[in-house]
């Protein structure tokens, strides 16, 4: 679908206008309900196959469409990527274990504007550096927000998340990055998770894109596995990501994707 609303910048990013935010928190919360139910169903023994197989209810019954079903080939209402996958898993018949960390990722269609977030989960009892690993990934997203104001620069965005990151002796991925969306699924900008102050695109009010830092516990290095989707850490160690949908304002940020049930912290207690 063309997007022909509000204008383009110099940079290739559209400004949309304050009618269109409704639009947005509108898909947004559908997104985040899916993922406040999803949550009580991770535990041991589930399949990420039966997890996407509620989502894919949840979407049929509110009457929604999923972006990722069909995009590219793709046939999930999700991507579920289990320790070691960075982005991208595709669910199957892999049973979740004691202990498992997962990232679900979950993008819908509501009257044309897309809601796109994901979060992490947890399955029985995780190490104490798994833990630490989804707080860290959490608070980098929210210090990522934070730097969000007209103004600014999305290199900003960047060396927020970044230094951040690193201070805790993570890592953060380079292979993947956030992106615009509004009533397309990516469209500039490309929002990286790295970078310098005053760097980039500078940021104007009405600019609607993803914020999505993928961390490791190891090294930033990534590899895609032979299905073409699945990203996963080259040297095996944890990753996790968390994501949100956000628009401009001429404040700082509306973040259109928090969690209606205030699960989004908690959610790795599921």
């Amino acid at each position: 679908m063309e997007d022909t609303r509000g204008r383009i910048t110099k940079d290739g990013i559209r400004i949309y206008e304050d009618v269109d935010f409704s639009g947005m928190r509108a898909a947004g919360r559908v997104a985040a309900e899916i993922l406040d139910l999803v949550g009580p169903l991770v535990v041991p023994g589930v399949t990420t196959a039966a997890l996407d197989d509620f989502i894919t209810g949840e979407v049929t019954r509110r009457g929604v469409t999923s972006a990722t079903i069909g995009y590219r080939g793709y046939q999930h209402a999700s991507c579920i990527s289990v320790n070691h996958v960075v982005c991208h898993g595709i669910p199957g018949a892999k049973v979740i274990k004691d202990g498992d960390i997962l990232n679900i990722d979950v993008t819908v269609i509501l009257d044309g504007w897309f809601g796109d977030t994901s979060r992490m989960y947890v399955a029985g009892n995780i190490s104490r550096k798994a833990a630490r690993l989804i707080e860290v990934t959490h608070d980098s997203l929210m210090k990522g927000i934070e730097a969000v104001k007209p103004g600014n620069t999305f290199g900003d965005i960047g060396f927020a998340i970044q230094s951040y990151v690193e201070a805790q002796r993570m890592s953060v991925v380079r292979d993947f990055c956030g992106h615009g969306l509004g009533r397309v699924f990516h469209s500039p900008p490309n929002v990286l998770h790295y970078g310098r102050p005053g760097v980039g695109a500078v940021l104007e009010e009405g600019m609607f894109f993803t914020i999505e830092p993928m961390v490791n516990l190891g090294r930033p290095e990534t590899k895609v596995l032979a299905d073409d989707w699945t990203a996963v850490t080259r040297d095996k160690s944890l990753s996790a990501q968390y994501e949100h949908s956000i628009g401009v304002t001429a404040e700082g940020a509306e973040i259109f994707t928090l969690s209606p049930g205030g699960l989004y912290k908690a959610a790795f207690k599921g």
